[in-house]
């Protein structure tokens, strides 16, 4: 078949008008499929921000939430160590009430003079010093047993210092003072009020005081100022709970080097700190320390 030239050029335009109108067409198709597929995205992508809005929100309460409670744990701990606190504070208290309760109110009185103790006084408990530490073995000598473990500590640390201390007396009853006593008047009359005690205010009766000596000394005398001894004893004694009762200068006997009064740990070590005098102190400053006595 033959067509003439415009006839041609009008098919031609017909195909050409058909195949721009099928790709408009399919290019229209693809982009409604393409829209409705960004609608849809935009719709997840709308409900997704909300609900990370809402789980922001949630988790906003949770924060606040556990703020909250956070504050209330700490709050709640506080009550309890402060009522810890005050149950501890109640315990030390009833245990101190009690160490005080138990520990014989005699044991830091201030006698020589000032106080009577009963004549039927005599210590709760009582050992006897070890034989190694007596001046002489064949007169056994008593001591508070509670407190001879600080004696007994005390002659072992002077021993690695080369010092050779000995017990000339400790305990002595109510009789026992009265009868030295009386020996001390008959030999130095009215004069031995000047280092004796009368009966029933010599701390010696207390079991907790000793007169220390020296092996090479033959009696107690002001002599053992001058020793290493004392002078050992005036550096450490504190130490172990050991106080000097009459130094130099005080109102009551004549300086006794020798004679040391066990007063507990705490008190002694006040005493050498502020350089004070036992029967300076007031009673009942001491007594503060009845409850420390055997600690």
């Amino acid at each position: 078949m033959c067509y003439n030239r415009p006839m041609k050029l009008q098919i031609l335009s017909v195909a050409l008008g058909l195949a721009l109108l099928a790709a408009v067409g399919f290019n229209f198709y693809h982009l409604n499929s393409l829209t409705g597929k960004l609608a849809v995205s935009n719709a997840e992508l709308v409900s997704s921000t909300a609900k990370l809005r809402n789980l922001e929100q949630e988790l906003t309460l949770m924060k606040g939430d556990n703020v909250s409670l956070t504050e209330s744990l700490q709050s709640e701990k506080e009550r309890n160590d402060n009522f810890a606190g005050q149950i501890d504070d109640i315990a030390d208290t009833v245990g101190v009430l009690e160490k005080i309760k138990n520990t014989d109110p005699e044991l830091l009185r201030k006698y020589s003079k000032v106080y009577f103790l009963n004549e039927n006084y005599i210590p709760a408990k009582l050992s006897s010093i070890p034989d190694e530490y007596l001046f002489n073995k064949n007169k056994p000598q008593l001591f508070q047993a509670d407190v001879l473990p600080h004696l007994e500590d005390m002659f072992s640390s002077a021993a690695k210092d080369g010092i050779d201390l000995r017990v000339s007396s400790a305990f002595r009853s109510f009789e026992n003072q009265a009868a030295v006593k009386s020996s001390h008047l008959l030999v130095y009359g009215s004069g031995a009020n000047q280092f004796s005690a009368d009966q029933g205010y010599s701390e010696h009766q207390l079991g907790t005081t000793v007169d220390l000596i020296l092996p090479t000394l033959t009696f107690l005398t002001t002599d053992f100022e001058k020793t290493k001894a004392y002078e050992w004893l005036t550096a450490n004694a504190y130490r172990y709970g050991f106080i000097l009762s009459y130094p130099k200068g005080n109102t009551y006997y004549q300086f006794e080097p020798w004679h040391w009064r066990f007063v507990g740990l705490h008190l002694a070590r006040y005493l050498h700190k502020e350089d004070k005098y036992f029967y300076d102190l007031d009673q009942r400053l001491i007594d503060e320390y009845r409850a420390d006595f055997f600690n």
